[in-house]
């Protein structure tokens, strides 16, 4: 008999992969590294299984169906950061006045931006590590979400205001996004 009460999903553990499970707190570790994150906002059941792990909600309403999808995902994005790696390439872009980027412990500052005499500034989230050529940027860590908010913060630092956006293009856009393997 099935049953039409439970929602369910399983996420596989590659070889090299391991997982370990105390209360809602997830450990994924892999060759690169290890990633830890609680799961105890969410109210759905985490259990690791022969077959992989398993997320499940019984007697969900819609929206607590959705949250179970969400959490597998976040599964799936640490076992994939573990094992591979997140890459974000941004490109620096300028017409008159040229751009200089420079990482200061845990911010990137932007110089000469638009000719602007103070530097704008950037946050680098969590793990996240920043390097800078002359005309790229290169966002490497295995938690997706620092990653990308760190990639995500470069861009929004060199958003232009109250300027027509088709004119003035100067900025720094990411351009590719990649798993490092």
């Amino acid at each position: 008999m099935v049953r039409t009460d439970v929602e369910e999903r399983l996420t596989a553990i590659p070889e090299g992969t391991t997982v370990g499970l105390e209360g809602k707190l997830l450990t994924v570790k892999g060759p690169i590294g290890e990633l830890k994150r609680d799961f105890s906002h969410a109210p759905v059941d985490i259990a690791v299984t022969s077959d992989g792990i398993a997320v499940r909600i019984y007697w969900a309403k819609k929206t607590e169906r959705a949250l179970v999808g969400t959490v597998a995902a976040h599964i799936k994005n640490m076992i994939r950061g573990v094992t591979k790696g997140f890459t974000y390439k941004l490109k620096v872009v300028f017409s008159h006045f040229p751009i200089t980027v420079k990482v200061d412990r845990n911010k990137i500052l932007i110089e000469n931006f638009i000719g602007e005499k103070s530097p704008r500034m950037a946050k680098i989230v969590g793990s996240a590590q920043v390097t800078v050529t002359t005309d790229d940027i290169i966002v490497r860590g295995m938690n997706l979400e620092d990653v990308s908010q760190t990639a995500a913060n470069i861009e929004l630092a060199t958003k232009i205001k109250k300027k027509d956006s088709r004119v003035f293009l100067d900025g720094i856009y990411v351009y590719e996004k990649e798993e490092s393997g």
